[in-house]
């Protein structure tokens, strides 16, 4: 699947600055542009508090930018928005709801038709690998399974964009790579566009068309790195030669260099 030509999300000379309870500024971000097209998946990589999941909630209109501007579809974000999707670290299921209940939560928030939210629901599971699993209670489902479930309550209201912020991070490594490519299956599926913020270059390089490498605090998009592999992926595609080449590109953003004098 080739992504569309049109530009959606539109981040330009953006700037953010938290104020301390001392009274003090501190800069989070500063001069960040970044564009993506319809249908792309961009991940962010960087280090620790660069950032990466500020951006993430200014996009979603969680919070707003101390400067620049960022525009969704050409309007610029103000507030958050019906039209995207979020996922964090923790799926934080509401336990004493089943999971299709729980999936079925931004459709009752939004006042949705509750007969064709609940089909839509019950496809939704089927598509993340959860058929059979709408009647168990999040405490009965694996980390990943939950996690699943979590990303089916995202895609509910059939949002154009999808905002993932280190959606796998808590998960052991096997699930996790399990988990990538389940989400690659999901991502040709529901042809949305996605924005995945993780700390994993492999991670990075097996599920997105672009990369964007943040520089430490106060962060900034250091450089843009087109991943040039052919789709679609597998766990083979870790060993492709263009893999590893970009791979080491990556990793020579956050190699530190030898103080003077050591070993």
């Amino acid at each position: 699947m080739k992504p569309s030509t049109g530009m959606l999300i539109d981040v330009r000379d953006v700037r953010k600055q938290f104020r301390s309870r001392s009274g003090t500024y501190m800069e989070a971000l500063v001069n960040t542009s970044l564009s993506v097209q319809a249908k792309q998946f961009v991940c962010i990589v960087g280090p620790s508090g660069c950032g990466k999941s500020t951006l993430l909630r200014m996009i979603a209109g969680l919070e707003t930018a101390s400067a620049g501007a960022i525009k969704i579809d050409g309007v610029s974000v103000t507030s958050p928005r019906r039209d995207i999707g979020l996922v964090f670290q923790s799926p934080v299921m509401l336990p004493w709801r089943t999971i299709l209940k729980n999936v079925l939560v931004p459709a009752e928030v939004l006042k949705l038709d509750p007969v064709a939210s609940k089909l839509r629901a019950q496809e939704l599971l089927t598509l993340v690998g959860l058929d059979g699993f709408g009647d168990r209670y999040p405490d009965e489902l694996s980390g990943g399974m939950r996690q699943r479930a979590a990303i089916a309550r995202a895609l509910m209201h059939d949002p154009k964009i999808l905002l993932m912020d280190e959606p796998f991070g808590a998960l052991d490594a096997l699930t996790r790579e399990a988990m990538n490519l389940e989400l690659l299956r999901i991502w040709q599926a529901s042809t949305k566009t996605v924005i995945l913020v993780t700390h994993s270059i492999e991670e990075a390089l097996l599920l997105s068309d672009k990369v964007a490498v943040f520089a430490p605090r106060p962060g900034f998009v250091r450089e843009v790195i087109d991943v040039a592999l052919e789709r679609p992926r597998s766990a083979a595609t870790r060993s492709d030669p263009t893999f590893i080449h970009l791979a080491e590109r990556l990793r020579s953003h956050f190699e530190v260099a030898p103080v003077a004098g050591t070993a």
